[in-house]
């Protein structure tokens, strides 16, 4: 198992290439968002999720194949936590995210998303005696706070506002998998070839996923049409925040420890304004900009060296 505690400094394990290890992971899966809500409606969401593990698998076979043999006999010692965090993390995650996108908001969506830290720090607290020094429970509300910032355009009566729907309820019980997704990954062995893990947690995830994708298609939903825009949504799945933000994030947990790297979470909406600005020709707003401020508070405050 792992020696590094959650505790243990960021700056201490790399200073700002880990930084950039935990940076880029919010950001793919930020595009995540854009891209599923994009296509609401053209590709049935078991279609998605089915597709993008597919994508993603066949892009990491040629780089995971040897490690993964190699290893077959550590994968049977480590089954059932295998079995788990693929089942998770890989098969329910993102099934249930873009289930849940076809009746909710883009704003609850990300606010829900955001309480990731918090529940990994909780079911940290309750489960495994993780403990939260009251410089890491500062961070995690400043953080938080920037989310609720940009989430209610710097107007807080607009949270008073925000309506709840079963859409949500998926949502919500997406995020509660990776918070255990990242709080089991840490009981993963660290000597364990990541590369090759991430492999079999994908071709774990394809094998479950394919007879939820066969019943879909059988009981007639499929994707509307097929054109480039359809193709780009799946190779931008099925490679950003597939291989590349996952790889990342269980390398970033591995070195940073749980509740610092689901930390990094709360930068989703941030990247989303971000994003939306680049590619969707929206303006950046100052309460946007004072929400990502906080938003980075947090996360410099949670990775500075305690004394």
């Amino acid at each position: 198992m792992p020696t590094a505690s959650d505790s243990s400094p960021l700056s201490s394990r790399g200073g700002l290439a880990n930084l950039l290890i935990l940076i880029l992971p919010p950001m793919f899966w930020a595009g995540n968002f854009v891209v599923g809500r994009a296509v609401n409606g053209v590709i049935p969401p078991l279609t998605l999720s089915f597709g993008r593990w597919l994508i993603a698998l066949l892009c990491i076979l040629p780089f995971a194949w040897q490690t993964m043999r190699r290893d077959r006999l550590r994968y049977l010692n480590i089954r059932w936590q295998l079995l788990l965090i693929s089942a998770i993390g890989v098969g329910a995650f993102n099934t249930l995210i873009y289930t849940g996108l076809t009746t909710t908001t883009a704003t609850n969506a990300l606010l829900l998303n955001s309480f990731i830290p918090i529940l990994i720090v909780l079911f940290g607290a309750l489960f495994y005696h993780q403990h939260l020094s009251l410089r890491q429970g500062i961070a995690l509300l400043t953080s938080f706070s920037g989310v609720l910032i940009i989430v209610s355009q710097g107007q807080w009566q607009r949270l008073s506002s925000l309506s709840f729907s079963q859409g949500d309820l998926i949502i919500f019980s997406a995020m509660v998998c990776w918070a255990l997704y990242t709080l089991w990954l840490r009981r993963i062995p660290a000597d364990i070839d990541r590369i090759g893990l991430m492999g079999m947690q994908i071709l774990i995830g394809v094998i479950l996923l394919l007879p939820l994708f066969a019943w879909e298609y059988l009981s007639g939903q499929t994707i509307r049409h097929f054109d480039g825009e359809v193709a780009a949504a799946f190779a931008y799945v099925g490679i950003f925040p597939s291989v590349l933000a996952y790889l990342l994030y269980n390398l970033g947990v591995d070195r940073a420890g749980a509740a610092r790297a689901g930390l990094f979470i709360h930068l989703m909406p941030a990247f989303g304004a971000m994003l939306s600005v680049l590619f969707l020709g929206e303006h950046l707003h100052l309460y946007q900009v004072f929400g990502i401020g906080a938003i980075f508070a947090g996360i410099i405050l949670a990775s500075r060296r305690p004394r």
